[in-house]
């Protein structure tokens, strides 16, 4: 914000309907936004679900690790919003220093002091919202936004200007830890991640980036980037993506995600996060680039020099990340997809780490779309001992709570998982995947009951379920 710019000329952008930001099941709402849109345009809002157990303060550190695993790579905390009906600009405040104390913790700059950030307050009793804005932590004033846009066609806005980057990495590795010292074993794992995590910025690892054909899976278009060409120090919000058309040459600059995604144009009704372009992200080392002459590969033994316990840990990664398609690829790398891998790893080796020398869990992640968000969240299961173990349902209680969802349907189970494994045709059709609010093939993964008798009926192809009632539909007489 400029020292000549006024309150009259800042506009706040609302995409998520107005009812969502004025519900007042909670007090404190986190504001979402993305370093892709101009600033102050607010895609959703989040819940905050834990305080301090001697107040209402927000548990900034349980809030964050939630809210980094939830939140796809492109998408941000941008501010809070506070429901209440006392002094508006106090109220403010106060939902301001939440917004940068949280925004603080999720970022990796370390400059989220010095970020502009909304305070917005919504009377409980009228359902109007006002809104805030501070420019920095170091300045005590706050501005009143009067110019406050509600868009008509929210996933229109989003996905007109954006894509999806997709990239499946499974890990195996294995960590050897002395038999006599096992107490060492966290240390042992911890120093093992973090060798992986140095690979995603190695010099030498290359990123190719694809788009699919859905009908023959054929490749349409490629690109590389490799290690060596990324920069890691230009902020998003400082890359131009106005006013620049793609060149048409293979410049690792001039490529821009654009380029990936398709040129047709698509029916509006069809514009969603399930009907999104995807490109396709493979990581690959290359060792043997500078090399001029062809060896075989060498395999070393090294001996241990005690009695180890060898140890087999698996990391199946999948990441999707938003980013606008006037990004260039070597961005959309290093601003998204690198710190959307290394978030992933980093939260599903935290979760091993208890348990390293006992069972592992089974972790799978999933991606949702819900009803009444405009853009997927990113969900982690452990999966040992399926969906109806208690933990898992609380876990998805928990995720209910926080997206104002219904408690009545089962909207995030697995089976209503977003499939980002298919892609647009050539021909501009629509995707093929999709997610729904039901049920889908309950039948798969019921244990047997052990009772005997009664009739066994084959069901051919899919089918949804309508889970007690759901949307008025009884199936009992279907």
């Amino acid at each position: 914000m400029g020292m000549e710019e006024t309150a009259e000329n800042v506009v706040v952008r609302v995409l998520c309907p107005k009812l969502v930001i004025t519900r007042n099941e909670t007090e404190l709402q986190w504001l979402i936004g993305s370093p892709f849109f101009p600033r102050f345009t607010i895609v959703s809002t989040l819940r905050c679900i834990h305080t301090s157990d001697s107040s209402s303060t927000p548990d900034y550190t349980k809030e964050s690790e939630d809210i980094r695993t939830l939140l796809l790579k492109g998408f941000d905390v941008i501010g809070a919003l506070i429901v209440g009906s006392s002094d508006p600009e106090e109220t403010s405040r106060k939902a301001v220093n939440a917004g940068r104390q949280l925004r603080k913790l999720l970022c990796d700059e370390g400059n989220a002091g010095n970020e502009e950030i909304i305070g917005a307050v919504a009377d409980s009793s009228t359902g109007g919202t006002r809104f805030f804005v501070s420019r920095s932590e170091k300045s005590t004033s706050i501005q009143s936004i009067t110019s406050v846009v509600y868009e008509d066609q929210p996933e229109k806005y989003i996905w007109e200007r954006g894509c999806l980057l997709r990239c499946e990495l499974p890990i195996k590795f294995p960590v050897c830890i002395p038999v006599k010292n096992l107490s060492d074993a966290q240390s042992i794992f911890l120093h093992a991640t973090e060798a992986v995590v140095a690979k995603f910025t190695d010099p030498q690892v290359t990123y190719i980036m694809e788009r699919l054909n859905v009908v023959s899976s054929e490749t349409l278009h490629t690109a590389i980037v490799r290690g060596r060409e990324l920069d890691f120090n230009t902020d998003i919000s400082n890359i131009n993506l106005v006013g620049e058309k793609p060149a048409q040459n293979s410049n690792l600059r001039a490529l821009r995600c654009t380029q990936f995604c398709s040129k047709g144009v698509t029916d509006p009704a069809a514009i969603s996060a399930e009907n999104a372009d995807v490109i396709q992200v493979r990581v690959m080392l290359n060792r043997s680039e500078e090399s001029k002459t062809f060896t075989a590969p060498i395999a070393e033994y090294v001996p241990a020099l005690e009695e180890v316990r060898l140890l087999i840990v698996n990391f199946e990664l999948e990441v999707i990340c938003y980013a606008a398609k006037d990004v260039p690829l070597m961005y959309a790398v290093s601003r998204v997809i690198i710190p959307g891998l290394v978030e992933q790893l980093k939260s599903m080796r935290n979760a091993i780490l208890p348990k390293l020398l006992t069972q592992h869990p089974q972790l799978h992640t999933y991606y949702f779309k819900p009803p009444g968000l405009l853009h997927p969240i990113n969900v982690t299961y452990e999966c040992n001992y399926g969906e109806t173990e208690l933990k898992q349902v609380n876990v998805r209680r928990s995720l209910h709570l926080r997206l104002g969802l219904p408690f009545d349907r089962p909207l995030l189970r697995i089976a209503n998982a977003l499939n980002f494994s298919t892609a647009k045709d050539n021909l501009g059709n629509n995707s093929k995947r999709k997610g729904t609010p039901l049920l889908k093939d309950v039948h798969n993964g019921i244990p047997s009951s052990g009772v005997s008798g009664g009739i066994i009926s084959l069901v051919q192809g899919s089918y949804e379920y309508y889970h007690y009632l759901q949307d008025g539909l009884d199936d009992s007489v279907m």
